[in-house]
Formats: C-alpha cells, sequence, structure tokens
C-alpha cells in the first residue's frame, strides 16, 4: 500500500512537468522555426549576391555603377538579416535558460513535495507501530483478564458444586 502511493504521487507529478514541459517545447519550437526561416532567408539573399556579383551590364561587359549598388544594397539586406538572426537566437537562448530554471523550480518543489510525503509517510508508519504495539499489549492484558475470569469462574463453580455435595450430604 505504502509503495502503491508513492508510484501514484510520482506519477502525477511527472505528468504535470511533462504538460508544462509539452507547453515550453511548442513555444521554443516557433521561436527555432523563426530562426530556421531567416537562416533560409540568409541564404537566399547570398544567392542574390552572387547574382548580382557576376552582372555585368556595362560597356564591354564591365560594372556599372547601378550594378554596385544592387550588390552594396544586398549586403546590406545580409547584415539585417544576420542581425535578426543574431536577436532571435540569443531569445532561442534564453528561452532555454528560461526552460531549464524552470525545469529545476519544479525539480526542486517536487523534491520538497516528495520529502514532505516520504516524512508523512514514515510518521504514519511509525503511529502505526506504536498502534500495533498498543494493540498487542492490551490482547495480551485481555489474555491476563479473561484467564483470570476463567480462574474465578471454575473456582466459584468447584466451590458451589463442594457446597451443594456438602448440604446433600
Amino acid at each position: 500500500m505504502k509503495t502503491i502511493s508513492f508510484i501514484c504521487i510520482t506519477f502525477l507529478i511527472s505528468n504535470y512537468c511533462l504538460a508544462a514541459t509539452k507547453a515550453d517545447s511548442t513555444a521554443y519550437e516557433k521561436q527555432r522555426e523563426r530562426v530556421n526561416q531567416l537562416l533560409d532567408q540568409r541564404h537566399q539573399r547570398f544567392g542574390e549576391f552572387d547574382a548580382s556579383l557576376k552582372a555585368r551590364t556595362g560597356i564591354f561587359g564591365l560594372k556599372r555603377k547601378k550594378d554596385m549598388q544592387a550588390s552594396i544594397d544586398i549586403l546590406k539586406e545580409i547584415v539585417l538579416t544576420d542581425n535578426n538572426i543574431f536577436k532571435e537566437t540569443k531569445a532561442l537562448l534564453d528561452f532555454k535558460d528560461l526552460e531549464k530554471q524552470a525545469i529545476a523550480g519544479q525539480a526542486s518543489e517536487s523534491g520538497e513535495r516528495i520529502t514532505g510525503y516520504i516524512n508523512t509517510i514514515s510518521k504514519l508508519q511509525r503511529n502505526q507501530d506504536k498502534m500495533e504495539q498498543e494493540i498487542s499489549v492490551l490482547q495480551k492484558r485481555n489474555i491476563v483478564y479473561l484467564n483470570l475470569l476463567l480462574f474465578a469462574f471454575l473456582g466459584i463453580v468447584i466451590l458451589t458444586f463442594i457446597l451443594v455435595k456438602r448440604l446433600k450430604n
């Protein structure tokens, strides 16, 4: 019975932690998708940058000012995307740190609860052992009293039998 209670308590606590972890995991996955989208945008812009480097629309296949400005604009977009990637990655890491702290807090709280349950169970076991000892003592006393009562009853029966026999004689 004691181990079943402990198992049930442990199961309930683990289900609570699992539910909280699933909610956190969903938010974490969304944040990861944002970072991956930004990385895909960056990759796409690098492809555009390579194409702009190869673009030569000037006379005799030379680069024009417009071609170089297009390359510079694409590089600016890449830098802005990189900044967004860093910002979102930092948010992702911060989220992971918060998740670790929350899990550590839940583990600590669960540990405290389990310790409390163990202490309560131990206290109840001690009380039960104490009551079992008291019951044992009371049962022994009852046996002694029952034996004394039986002895007294037998004594009365024997005395009555002797008195009846004497009166008949």
